[in-house]
């Protein structure tokens, strides 16, 4: 068994797997269904296969994420699920990241072995970073300010597609099987 120095990843849904621009959602603002963005699927089955932990993160309603998951065989590939509606906050709140982190029992002391993969730089990065968690921005769609507010919602790393978080994931774990705290590799 090959040893992995992340412990989990943690993915938000919205322009992180699937397109919001296509959702097309109820009169309560359900999401019935979405399009996954490209390579989303791929992605989850090769980190599932690579035998990461993987936890979804996410702001809105449960059934959103069944909805749009669902249809793809991409829902039951996660171990955690931390969705606003359930836990009764939103991101950027610790109680996300503790809920989900929590069912796979990792320890605080941990999270710096944790990735969070987000669309959302005041939601998504802001949370990761204030728990010392590997922050890493999906700068794929156009609905999201692009430019930090400040230091707190600067990601550890930046990718445009999908795929190419596996490239972050190799190098996140050399950087953490080296002992050394991961460095920023925006850009």
């Amino acid at each position: 068994m090959v040893t992995r120095n992340i412990r989990a990843i943690c993915l938000d849904c919205g322009d992180t797997l699937i397109d919001e621009g296509t959702e097309q959602k109820n009169d309560v603002g359900v999401s019935l269904r979405a399009d996954l963005i490209p390579g989303s699927d791929t992605l989850l089955h090769t980190l599932k296969s690579l035998s990461y932990p993987l936890a979804l993160v996410a702001d809105g309603p449960r059934d959103t994420f069944t909805n749009n998951l669902g249809p793809y065989g991409l829902y039951n590939l996660f171990d955690a699920y931390a969705i606003s509606e359930t836990v009764g906050v939103s991101k950027p709140h610790r109680a996300m990241f503790d809920h989900a982190l929590g069912q796979l029992d990792i320890a605080e002391a941990d999270y710096q072995h944790v990735v969070m993969v987000g669309n959302h730089l005041a939601r998504d990065i802001r949370g990761a970073n204030q728990l010392g968690i590997i922050s890493v921005w999906l700068d794929w769609a156009p609905r999201r300010p692009k430019i930090p507010a400040d230091e707190s919602e600067r990601p550890a790393y930046r990718i445009e597609t999908p795929l190419e978080l596996l490239e972050v994931i190799e190098v996140i774990e050399a950087s953490l099987a080296g002992g050394s705290q991961t460095q920023r590799h925006t850009g």
